[in-house]
């Protein structure tokens, strides 16, 4: 797999450090040190195929590391926190991924047999090694940036490839689990816009699991074993990422960012922040402002 991860490597090495669209749906990258505050969020389902480097990935109480023998799947939206690494030789850190998209997958679940046996893992994330008919694929799909006229033709036959090889490998069953439209991790995903889209408001988790079909000990026992967090654990991270955005790109003040994402107690949400991020708010936001200052503007200098 050296050959192919060495052209892997070239083709993605005009990514920059932040997501770095190829042209190609779906499909990102991004190279270099990325700003710890751009890797705190919720992301989307995704397959992220690491190149050079390494990351660690902290959902909940369990933190994942994977490097260029490993892939990561995530299935479902989850508040993560990562940190990426670069490579022992010093070589910056280099990823691609994938957005899962759930129609794609769908479509190609319906022509494929239905496996039998059961599940012994209910996590939404986790980590596998790659292998080379998986490599093979993601070679395939990043060569198509140098033949953007191929994208429309190809890019949706090695999506479904890199799809395939994925439900061959240990994740399989993840990704047919949260396609199919009944069971516990699909309940739970449902579960999961319905906390983001109003993730400002009160949630009972009752309400939740009706909604979701399920009693309430089941629903909060699936949806723990998914995401690591209870449903109101996953709210309160969802709120408190929502808070930072707001401080470090709207400017807001910590009182103001604390009531627009719910927070009744200014106090409240700052213990609640310093738990999740090791700074207070005000000084969180202003070391992430001042990360973001070029060392030329701090000095009064300009570059061109």
């Amino acid at each position: 797999m050296n050959n192919q991860l060495t052209e892997l490597r070239s083709l993605a090495s005009k990514a920059q450090n932040r997501r770095t669209e190829t042209g190609i749906p779906r499909v990102a990258m991004v190279q270099g040190k990325v700003p710890e505050h751009m890797l705190a969020a919720v992301y989307d389902p995704m397959i992220n195929l690491i190149l050079q480097g390494s990351k660690t990935m902290t959902v909940g109480d369990r933190t994942l590391r994977y490097d260029p023998a490993t892939y990561f799947v995530m299935s479902i939206e989850l508040p993560a926190v990562g940190t990426v690494h670069p490579a022992s030789s010093g070589e910056p850190y280099l990823a691609v991924s994938l957005t899962l998209d759930p129609l794609v997958l769908s479509t190609l679940l319906a022509d494929l047999p239905k496996p039998t046996g059961r599940y012994d893992n209910d996590a939404g994330f986790s980590v596998a090694a790659v292998t080379p008919e998986l490599m093979d694929a993601w070679v395939r799909m990043l060569r198509l940036m140098d033949r953007p006229e191929d994208i429309a033709a190809l890019a949706p036959a090695y999506e479904r490839e890199i799809l395939y090889r994925v439900l061959q490998g240990p994740h399989g069953w993840m990704l047919r689990e949260i396609a199919a439209p009944d069971t516990a991790m699909a309940r739970v995903s449902l579960a999961i816009q319905w906390i983001r889209r109003d993730f400002a408001q009160s949630i009972r988790v009752d309400t939740l699991a009706q909604q979701a079909a399920m009693s309430v000990s089941a629903f909060h026992r699936h949806f723990k074993a998914v995401t690591t967090l209870s449903p109101l654990q996953y709210q309160k991270r969802v709120r408190l990422l929502q808070a930072r955005t707001l401080m470090v790109v709207n400017a807001r003040s910590v009182t103001s960012a604390a009531f627009e994402v719910g927070y009744e107690s200014a106090t409240q949400f700052s213990r609640d922040y310093a738990r999740v991020f090791g700074l207070p708010p005000a000084r969180d936001a202003a070391r992430i402002l001042l990360e973001k200052v070029p060392p030329a503007a701090e000095h009064g200098a300009a570059r061109s």
